[in-house]
């Protein structure tokens, strides 16, 4: 027989038990202290998430804030369409006054609109025209009537003087000097009227000149003379002026 020694088999790759259980604790302290981390950020994130929210939860206090001066307005705005109806009253009480018509034809139209009693029966054209008829006669006596009255109070009064006439003043006489310039007519002179006045607005002096004809009856005026006449009654188509006299003669 022979004898076989076995020897003791050492697996080596086999870890004992006493360092399983050691890393065991090591493995649990590292995921419980990974949770430690972990727990902490969460909170914060929780802490935080409800600071962010808190204005959130503010806003709507801050929007009803907004929305009284809206509600404000509103009323402010709906009170004068409130207020409006109470002025018309007074635009009702004090109606514009029409003016009264002048026409015949229409004061005849506003005294039948105005009308507001019975219908009359209708008539006839012998009616109406005996009724016209009537009408007239009696605003005949009427009218005799009050001339009569008047005609009384004249002669009560007495005789009056009336508007006493104008009094007429002679007209002023025009009268011209100028020189002689023609003596050709017979009986009749041309006579130069040289006019010097004062301008209203620039006061300037204006001169002009302006010819007449002048009724010579003795012929006696020559060229050049400074005579003087005056306005007379129409002596020709163009003869309107007299001679009076010479005030000076031709040299």
């Amino acid at each position: 027989m022979t004898d076989e020694t076995t020897e003791p088999e050492t697996p080596e790759e086999e870890t004992p038990a006493e360092d399983v259980v050691a890393d065991a604790p090591v493995e649990e302290a590292a995921a419980e202290e990974a949770a430690a981390e972990e727990a902490p950020a969460e909170e914060a994130a929780a802490e935080e998430a409800p600071a962010e929210e808190a204005p959130a939860e503010e806003a709507p206090a801050e929007e009803a804030v907004a929305e009284e001066p809206v509600a404000e307005e509103a009323a402010a705005d709906e009170a004068p369409a409130e207020e409006a109806p109470a002025e018309e009253p007074a635009a009702e009480e004090a109606p514009a006054v029409a003016p009264a018509p002048t026409d015949p034809k229409a004061i005849r139209k506003a005294k039948r609109s105005a009308h507001s009693g019975e219908v009359k029966p209708a008539q006839t054209p012998e009616e109406r025209q005996a009724a016209r008829v009537e009408a007239r006669r009696a605003k005949a006596v009427a009218r005799s009537r009050r001339r009569g009255q008047e005609r009384v109070k004249r002669a009560a009064a007495g005789k009056r003087d009336g508007t006493p006439p104008a009094e007429r003043a002679p007209a002023p006489v025009q009268v011209r000097q100028g020189i002689v310039t023609s003596t050709k007519a017979a009986k009749t002179i041309t006579v130069r009227v040289d006019i010097a006045k004062r301008h209203p607005k620039y006061q300037k002096i204006v001169r002009s000149t302006k010819s007449l004809h002048a009724h010579d009856e003795t012929s006696e005026a020559r060229e050049g003379d400074f005579v003087r006449v005056i306005a007379s009654r129409p002596l020709s188509a163009t003869k309107r002026w007299r001679l009076v006299e010479i005030l000076e003669r031709a040299k």
